[in-house]
């Protein structure tokens, strides 16, 4: 499958890197065509992996991950183009962390919305899945680094046949089908991206960022 990777931090680099793995060829977007991470992580991972702006890896995708800084990610699908949008399946990683004033973030956006739901709003016609953005990039790409892959992944989006495909791709990670709980539509984002708080502090308590939820029952 082609797959649009939209940021080129470590989250892009291990999705990107994991799923060229897995043998798809992958795109990695970013504001520039020569960025210097998506050139380097070009030349490290053969010849499916490419870069390009964020239109051309969005155009490029038949699948995409939204891996940018939450703050951001409204305006790298501006650059994107709605056009190249389409009617894709777009699996949202990120995050509304606002570093402005210093650690631990905060949300931009809480309680009563979310970036999921901003992100859908504004692109009616994309498939938005939440999902992965609770757990740390290594993790996200293989589940068995902490307690054998014995956790729990959320979630959520409005389209079943989106969240359906989205499992798919999270299966060839690694991630057990009763280890992910579908929330429901994409206003439950709410409630995992206001996870990040406690997130953060348990990486600064841990100084580690190797842990993840589970829902015992």
């Amino acid at each position: 499958m082609n797959i649009g990777v939209l940021g080129t931090g470590m989250v892009g680099g291990a999705i990107g890197t994991r799923l060229i793995q897995l043998g798809h060829a992958v795109k990695m977007g970013s504001r520039t065509a020569d960025n210097e991470k998506a050139v380097e992580w070009s030349k490290t991972n053969g010849g499916n992996a490419s870069h390009g702006t964020f239109a051309q890896a969005t155009a490029f995708g038949e699948l995409l991950f939204n891996c940018t800084h939450g703050v951001a990610s409204l305006d790298v699908l501006r650059q994107a183009g709605e056009g190249n949008l389409g009617g894709k399946v777009l699996i949202d990683i990120s995050n509304p962390l606002d570093f402005s004033k210093g650690m631990p973030p905060t949300l931009s956006i809480s309680n009563t919305d979310s970036l999921g739901e901003q992100i859908q709003k504004a692109y009616p016609r994309v498939r938005v899945v939440k999902a992965l953005n609770t757990v740390n990039c290594m993790v996200m790409v293989n589940p068995d680094l902490i307690n054998g892959g014995d956790h729990t992944l959320f979630m959520c989006g409005n389209d079943a046949a989106a969240k359906s495909e989205v499992k798919t791709m999270l299966h060839s990670f690694g991630w057990k089908t009763e280890n992910i709980l579908d929330l429901g539509d994409i206003t439950n984002a709410r409630g995992t991206e206001m996870m990040l708080p406690l997130w953060v502090r348990l990486y600064g308590a841990f100084q580690s960022p190797m842990f993840q939820f589970k829902i015992v029952r």
